[in-house]
C-alpha cells in the first residue's frame, strides 16, 4: 500500500510539474476568455460524462456559489443536471445529441462552452461544442492525454 501511495503523489506532482512546463498560456487564455465573457454579460455552459459530468457541475457550483470569497454568483450552468432533459432528448434523438440540443436551446453568441472529456472523444460532448461554435460561442476543452478529436473543434484545449 506505501508503494501505492508514493506511486500516486509522484504521479501528482509529475502532472503539476508538466502543467507549469506546458500549460500556463493555455490556462491564462481561458481565463481571459471566461473573464471577458462574464464581464460582458454572457453566460458559462459546463458538461461531461461520468466524472467529467461531477466536474463540470464542480465547477459551476463553485461559480455560482462561492470560491474562497463571498461575491456576487457568476451565470455558470452545467449542463448534466435536469435528468428528464437528459433522458427524453436521449430517448428521442440519442445520447449523442444529450447535450447539443442545450447548447441549441441556451447558449447564445458570446457565451462559453466547455466541454469535459477525459479522452476527448466522446460524441455527444463533440456535437455541442460543434453547436455552441455555430451559434458564436467561445468553447473550450479540458481533455486527457492528446485532447481527442474534441481539440480539432474548440477555441482552446487544455490537454491533462
Amino acid at each position: 500500500m506505501r508503494n501505492e501511495i508514493e506511486e500516486s503523489l509522484t504521479e501528482s506532482i509529475k502532472v503539476k510539474t508538466e502543467l507549469l512546463s506546458n500549460s500556463v498560456e493555455t490556462i491564462a487564455q481561458i481565463a481571459d476568455i471566461t473573464v471577458n465573457a462574464l464581464k460582458s454579460g454572457h453566460s458559462l455552459y459546463l458538461m461531461g460524462n461520468g466524472g467529467s459530468a461531477a466536474d463540470a457541475q464542480h465547477i459551476s457550483g463553485e461559480l455560482v456559489g462561492r470560491f474562497k470569497k463571498d461575491r456576487k454568483p457568476l451565470p455558470a450552468l452545467a449542463l448534466t443536471t435536469d435528468t428528464s432533459v437528459l433522458t427524453a432528448i436521449a430517448n428521442d434523438y440519442g445520447y449523442d445529441h444529450c447535450f447539443e440540443k442545450q447548447v441549441e436551446a441556451f447558449v447564445k453568441d458570446g457565451d462559453v462552452v466547455f466541454g469535459l472529456s477525459t479522452s476527448g472523444n466522446s460524441a455527444n460532448i463533440i456535437n455541442a461544442i460543434i453547436s455552441a461554435g455555430k451559434k458564436g460561442a467561445k468553447t473550450i476543452a479540458f481533455t486527457g492525454k492528446d485532447g481527442g478529436r474534441l481539440k480539432e473543434f474548440v477555441d482552446v484545449c487544455l490537454m491533462i
